[in-house]
């Protein structure tokens, strides 16, 4: 028969288990993006995410061909990331971009993973359609167009942006939601694009 005292300690020992494999969890950073991702994928294959603002929700479907990309975006969603930040560059009949903010909880996490960037996942029947999903880059200094981690945009334009099409990662679509982004669209900005009243958002994992 086991004591209470050795039931206490393997429960303890449990407990630390796990709360040593969640802080596993979040150590991102440059070197280990890659490897960190890939093992992240497939511990969560969800692919569905809902984002909540002010103006509506939005549905969005994830790709599961451009798997560093949907793991991303499913870590920062379930770490809380995207909750400290809002859609902060709008262009009316292009896009609406979110993924960062000026609260400094959004640079604090930047930091703490070092900002690490993605390889592209760019492929050929991907294209810049309404209601496209994309990651954000750096144009300059960036030959293999490496993704930004943290900003996404969505086009907006009923046409397409196809001029985009094979230079950024498109990693998935709108199924819900497309009023929202074209009340985001028709919001007045400022010289830097960034609405005047901000659009939080709220991101959740549905499935």
């Amino acid at each position: 028969m086991v004591s209470k005292k050795k039931k206490k300690k393997s429960l303890k020992k449990k407990q630390d288990i796990k709360i040593a494999k969640s802080k596993e969890l979040d150590t991102i950073n440059k070197k280990n993006s890659i490897a960190f991702l890939t093992a992240y994928g497939k511990q969560h294959p969800e692919t569905v995410v809902k984002i909540k603002t002010r103006l509506g929700n939005i549905k969005i479907k994830l790709y599961k061909d451009t798997p560093l990309h949907r793991a991303n975006f499913i870590f920062l969603t379930k770490t809380g990331y995207f909750n400290t930040t809002c859609f902060h560059r709008v262009v009316s009949g292009f896009i609406v971009q979110g993924g960062s903010s000026d609260n400094p909880f959004t640079q604090k996490a930047r930091n703490k993973y070092q900002n690490y960037t993605l390889p592209a996942e760019i492929l050929p029947h991907r294209k810049h359609k309404y209601g496209a999903l994309a990651a954000a880059r750096e144009w300059d200094d960036n030959p293999k167009k490496r993704s930004s981690a943290f900003e996404f945009y969505i086009i907006q334009s009923k046409r397409g942006s196809h001029h985009l099409d094979g230079e950024h990662t498109i990693f998935g679509e709108i199924t819900e939601g497309f009023s929202t982004i074209d009340k985001i669209a028709k919001l007045e900005v400022d010289i830097k694009e960034w609405p005047i009243r901000d659009v939080f958002i709220e991101a959740i994992v549905l499935k």
